[in-house]
């Protein structure tokens, strides 16, 4: 499971020393152990593609941090920080391209904007952006 191989991957930094990447797992782990909790208390287990989405949403908050301090000029912290979004992406899926996308969706029987997503949502979930998904569907 994902969630087990970042915890392995967070004694493995800080037996390395490495305080770039145990600062981004510490973040990491603790955003999944609160889904966890929420996960449990519904009766349900922590998923990969839960694993994903947790993941995808702190790429994204790091990138706005990122920009944020090339803004301030702060390219130190800027760099530390796109390291540390190198290493939540290397336990991503790999995500479907808008050609997948377009294709997948030209193959459904049902081309309505309700049922595309909830194809995606329930078969993809974790592999593609939904955003992109809309975006695609439109074009369409």
């Amino acid at each position: 499971m994902l969630y087990e191989e970042i915890k392995k991957a967070n004694v493995q930094a800080m037996k390395d020393k490495d305080a770039v990447a145990r600062s981004i797992y510490s973040v990491v782990l603790n955003k999944l152990m609160l889904e966890n909790i929420k996960k449990r208390e519904k009766g349900e287990e922590l998923s990969d593609a839960d694993v994903s989405n947790i993941l995808q949403k702190t790429i994204k908050e790091l990138a706005e941090e990122a920009e944020n301090y090339t803004k301030a000029g702060n390219a130190e912290e800027s760099d530390k920080i796109k390291i540390q979004i190198k290493i939540v992406e290397k336990y991503l899926p790999k995500m479907l391209s808008k050609e997948e996308i377009k294709d997948i969706i030209l193959a459904l029987p049902d081309k309505t904007i309700p049922f595309v997503m909830k194809h995606f949502k329930t078969n993809y979930n974790g592999k593609c952006d939904m955003r992109l998904v809309q975006e695609v569907l439109r074009t369409i």
